[in-house]
């Protein structure tokens, strides 16, 4: 299967003339970009399509990709006019494109004429290197097709979204969004603003393999490995949770609930006497050790983490001055740890010393911004609009793998490795979802993933599983615990895919819009 990569405007720039410069035509690519536009329209809003199609074309190449979308759906019958912002240089590739589409009988209407009624419109004014809010005639033309409240079809991106950093500068909002051999960094931060995101092959050579790699269910499936007939629960992997401080025992239940759920075979809780106490009620199939969460660690502790394949440090921890040293132990103590919420937290007051441990141990940092900013402040600016530069400068300073919770998910290795998860919808903002992904890693991690894989496959069966629960109960009703429910639907769909062939298609990557409601 081939990649999805994740581009800056820059990069994609560059990977348009690296194609052009490797014998494929530039108008070449345009055909195949338009022709596939109309094709999608048909496919996904064929009803709207048919009351007719008024096509707002800019005079760059995204125009382009207008004008042939235009011709072929007035080739296929289909009411359809191009409404311009601006003629296109004379001799450019847009005027080119421009020309066959009138000579084969597209019609035209003016920006600030009369329009005909039509039930879908398409974006083709910028592309994918514009910056700031459109100007000149684009403006009225944006606010006509807003006024007008019809479905609207984006060629890269919806006008007046900054494609570099996700910041929309305009009003208008896409219903689909079509692109071109991978997707820009706006399309997986900007999800409210272009609808679905569909990815289509038109002929890009390879892309550069250190460009960011998106995940996708697909690839998850590809990666994941069904349990063995002859698995037992030592080849099932060994699993400590430690945390849970008093008031703080949901962390720990949702941790080790979402470990259970992944397929851990032996699965122990480290946590002070009363939390112990209320999960031997509550969990009988959780094994336990009392242990307060500071200095020293009892040979019970250090043998059970000796023993343990992975441990998860920080669910429900608590912030207590002593909390640095113990985490600090106990990751010296590790085979592989996942640093979570307080724990992440309490290295605030040891950073240089967890530097230096994190060089000698396999760790997954998984922060969300705010515990980003806490632990890795000093690389932490542009982290809303560049979070793939401030997770790989965080995980080379650190030397762990570092999982920065948001939309989207960016895992970047200390190599410069970058992985990124978009599944998932807003019922993961909720406290607990954290917990629960730090169980599905450290599971993974037990059970001889390697790290940046273990965080991405975690971070895409939380996505997919909250997904499959908003579903059932909605994103707004979604709790955690309806997150770990969902998780056999996940197994159960990657068993299906995984080994499956795939019927050939030029559409990459299907990425519908979260679930809002």
């Amino acid at each position: 299967m081939r990649s999805i990569p994740i581009l800056t405007p820059q990069q994609s720039r560059a990977w348009d003339a690296s194609t052009v410069a490797a014998g494929r035509p530039a108008r070449l690519l345009m055909d195949a970009a338009g022709q596939s536009v109309a094709q999608l329209v048909l496919d996904r809003l064929g009803g709207p399509a048919h009351q007719g199609v008024l096509v707002a074309a800019g005079p760059g190449n995204n125009g382009g990709d207008g004008w042939v979308c235009a011709r072929a759906l007035h080739v296929l019958g289909v009411p359809v006019w191009v409404s311009e912002s601006e003629a296109p240089a004379e001799g450019s590739l847009c005027a080119a494109v421009r020309a066959v589409a009138l000579n084969d009988g597209v019609r035209t209407v003016s920006c600030d004429g009369p329009w005909p009624s039509v039930g879908l419109f398409i974006d083709a004014l910028l592309g994918t290197g514009a910056k700031g809010a459109p100007r000149g005639t684009m403006a009225p033309l944006i606010a006509r097709m807003i006024d007008a409240e019809r479905p609207v079809v984006a060629i890269d991106g919806p006008s007046g979204l900054d494609l570099a950093t996700g910041m929309h500068y305009g009003l208008l909002q896409a219903d689909l969004t079509v692109t071109f051999g991978g997707a820009r960094r706006g399309h997986v931060m900007a999800r409210d603003e272009i609808g679905d995101l569909v990815v289509v092959d038109i002929g890009f050579c390879p892309p550069d393999p250190a460009l960011p790699e998106l995940v996708d269910t697909r690839w998850a499936a590809e990666r994941w490995q069904p349990l063995k007939a002859n698995a037992h629960k030592g080849t099932r992997g060994r699993v400590v949770v430690i945390g849970g401080a008093a008031g703080m025992s949901g962390a720990v239940r949702l941790c080790t609930r979402s470990a259970f759920a992944a397929g851990a075979g032996l699965l122990h809780v480290v946590a002070p006497d009363v939390t112990v106490a209320a999960l031997r009620a509550a969990e009988p199939d959780v094994q336990t050790l009392a242990h307060e969460l500071a200095l020293p660690l009892s040979a019970e502790l250090q043998g059970l983490l000796a023993k343990a394949d992975a441990v998860a440090v920080g669910p429900g921890l608590g912030r207590a001055p002593e909390r640095a040293a113990f985490v600090l132990a106990v990751i010296d103590a590790s085979r592989a740890a996942v640093v979570d919420a307080d724990g992440l937290v309490a290295l605030k007051s040891e950073r240089a010393a967890f530097l230096a441990l994190a060089r000698q141990r396999p760790v997954v940092c998984t922060p969300h911004v705010g515990e980003f900013r806490t632990l890795f402040g000093d690389v932490a600016h542009d982290l809303e609009t560049a979070p793939w530069d401030a997770a790989a400068a965080a995980a080379a300073a650190s030397s762990t793998t570092v999982l920065l919770k948001g939309v989207p998910t960016v895992v970047a290795c200390p190599d410069g490795a970058l992985l990124t998860v978009a599944a998932g919808n807003p019922g993961l903002a909720t406290g607990g979802s954290g917990d629960v992904l730090a169980g599905l890693i450290a599971t993974l991690l037990a059970q001889g993933v390697d790290l940046p894989e273990a965080a991405a496959l975690g971070a895409q069966a939380l996505g997919d599983a909250a997904d499959h629960a908003a579903r059932r109960v909605t994103a707004r009703a979604m709790r955690p615990m309806d997150v770990v429910h969902a998780l056999p639907d996940v197994w159960r769909l990657w068993g299906r895919l995984h080994g499956a062939s795939m019927a050939p298609s030029v559409v990459l990557l299907d990425l519908p819009r979260p679930r809002t409601t």
